[in-house]
């Protein structure tokens, strides 16, 4: 019976992260003391086994060596859960009463993980500890020339989870990954997040998923060494990080530069350490067989030793030889490996003094290296910052072999082996990548303050109308029961509906509630009244006269042949309300 390959796959990954979701389902409700507990027993099984998983994967990829291998699987398994303890993921992670604000984890559900051959073991467990740490399931997708070390890996992890109480089902591992089967996952309705270490393309395709997605760019790592450092302290360190591995993590040594005045001494340390340095044809060999189609990296070569590279290239060295060192004319397409290697071969570029060598070193992280690493051998702090602040990196390292500095392993970055290379390389982030890049957060925010406090130029006055509005929003009842009261005290008597009417049009006219005896007096008949005094009109007005009258609220009266004094006029011009009345005759003096 014929089966299509495809058709299999896709329904694998269905199957999976269907189980996955299911299980998150019922791991969501954990405490933070249930997670942790699954976590520390799938950290002890994948420390009990890292020497055999790293055998698996060199044996089954032919990438690196398993001592190596070993370290980055105990990086994983020992010093990640060192820093993972004692972090709050689940529930309430912080309550800040200053600010009646309490932040709430919010796990996202199924993290889509896809990992590289060249750390197949690592990987996986570093992404499994973090994806359930932030309380989440987790599906794996490993590298075609890696699954069996992988599935071997995410095996160890979920018997251990397993028997710490998790769900059956969180973690989960594709058997028969291929391209589709990837693309597949990535897209599933169910797939909260993508989690992608690997080729270019794939870390593309991630983010053209649709989904939330944290992706890596490539290492290109320039390591400047500045004419401060020790030479041969910092050629033995660059040399322990290219050999690591035998090159395969993206933030290896790639280009080593110096100032001419320190060429010879670093040639001389490179050698007495353990570097070929090549001669030119040897060069040329090498980026023949380490490149096709310019500098596309031949993977028949990535991660085998400086012996055997050696060997393909056409020229033998000496045994116990670590690094293949190459001195190159300049950095760009022009010359191939001034480019990632993912290999024991070192370009080496020397160059007039430190402008020069900044310039050298921002030219390579350009060359296919943004946004991930560099290092610099230094003493002198002020350097090591304008190296910091010039470099397009999101990992500057003082003083460190770059693979180990960058993974948290020789310093104080987070351990972890996806390592984020920002907006400048199209990255979400440009961080090592940790839980707390796997969980959203809520926020209980309690009200502070009112709309006008904040915003007091628009919301105070607004505020103030509102309130003149409320306080005067009396019923229409109540007003014409307190317009016939008036009325009825002062001996005038109305219909009913004749007050109504009242009020209504006055209401109408107005535009807003007025006070009941206002009403009462626009309703009221007009009475005969006695004629109003007439004003004293004065021949005189000093300064001192309109002081006082502005003090007592009073009205000063005068006619065209009253004198009144500049100052006098001056004060009077300055007030809101008219104090001088002009009377046009003098009949009331």
């Amino acid at each position: 019976m014929l089966h299509d390959p495809d058709l299999l796959t896709i329904q694998e990954v269905r199957t999976k992260v269907e189980k996955a979701w299911a299980a998150w389902e019922k791991y969501r409700s954990f405490s933070q003391e249930q997670v942790d507990a699954i976590l520390e027993r799938m950290a002890e099984a994948a420390r009990g086994n890292a020497a055999k998983l790293g055998a698996m994967a060199v044996e089954e990829t032919g990438y690196g060596n398993a001592g190596d291998k070993l370290a980055k699987n105990l990086l994983a398994a020992e010093l990640l859960p060192q820093r993972l303890r004692g972090m709050k993921t689940i529930g309430v992670l912080r309550e800040l009463p200053e600010e009646r604000v309490t932040e709430i984890a919010a796990p996202l559900g199924v993290v889509a993980a896809v990992l590289p051959t060249t750390n197949p073991t690592s990987t996986a467990i570093y992404k499994s500890l973090i994806a359930l740490k932030a309380g989440n399931a987790i599906v794996i997708s490993p590298h075609p020339r890696a699954k069996g070390c992988t599935c071997a890996t995410v095996e160890i992890l979920y018997r251990a989870a397993i028997s710490a109480g998790a769900p059956e089902g969180l973690l989960q591992c594709l058997t028969q990954p291929t391209l589709e089967a990837t693309n597949t996952l990535m897209r599933h309705p169910k797939t909260a997040v993508i989690l992608a270490t690997g080729g270019g393309a794939m870390v593309k395709a991630a983010y053209a998923s649709g989904k939330p997605a944290y992706g890596v760019g490539p290492g290109n790592v320039p390591v400047l060494i500045d004419t401060s450092a020790d030479i041969d302290a910092a050629v033995g360190k660059l040399l322990s990080g290219k050999s690591f591995d035998h090159g395969t993590l993206c933030s290896s040594e790639q280009t080593l530069i110096a100032e001419t005045s320190r060429r010879e001494a670093v040639l001389r340390a490179l050698q007495a350490q353990g570097a070929h340095l090549c001669a030119p044809e040897q060069t040329r060999a090498l980026e023949k067989v380490l490149f096709s189609r310019g500098t596309a990296v031949n993977p028949e070569l990535v991660g085998h030793s400086a012996t055997a590279i050696a060997q393909a290239a056409g020229f033998a060295v000496a045994a116990g030889v670590r690094v293949l060192a190459c001195e190159i004319g300049g950095i760009g397409k022009e010359y191939p490996l001034s480019a990632e290697k993912l290999s024991p071969v070192l370009a080496l570029r020397f160059v007039a003094g430190w402008p020069e060598a900044l310039d050298a070193c921002e030219a390579v992280l350009r060359f296919h290296g943004l946004g991930h690493t560099c290092g610099i051998y230094t003493q002198d702090e002020a350097r090591a910052l304008e190296y910091g602040l010039r470099m397009p990196a999101h990992r500057i390292l003082v003083n460190s072999p770059t693979p180990q500095g960058s993974v948290g392993i020789t310093t104080n970055l987070f351990p972890a082996m996806t390592l984020g290379c920002g907006a400048v390389a199209g990255n979400s982030t440009g961080d090592n990548v940790t839980p707390l890049h796997l969980l959203n957060i809520k926020r209980v925010a309690w009200a502070v303050r009112e709309p006008h406090e904040a915003l007091p130029a628009l919301g105070k006055p607004a505020a103030a109308a509102a309130t003149r509005a409320s306080a005067g929003a009396v019923e229409r009842s109540r007003v014409i029961a307190a317009v016939e009261k008036v009325l009825g005290q002062r001996g005038v008597s109305t219909a009913p509906s004749s007050t109504a009417d009242i009020v209504d049009r006055f209401l109408a006219r107005r535009g807003t509630p007025a006070p009941a005896a206002a009403l009462a007096a626009a309703a009221e008949p007009a009475l005969p009244t006695a004629p109003a005094p007439k004003p004293t009109i004065v021949d005189f007005v000093c300064e001192n006269d309109v002081r006082e009258a502005i003090r007592h609220g009073r009205k000063i009266h005068i006619c065209p042949k009253s004198i009144v004094t500049p100052a006098a006029r001056d004060l009077a011009g300055q007030q809101r309300e008219e104090v001088l009345i002009l009377n046009r005759s003098d009949k009331g003096k």
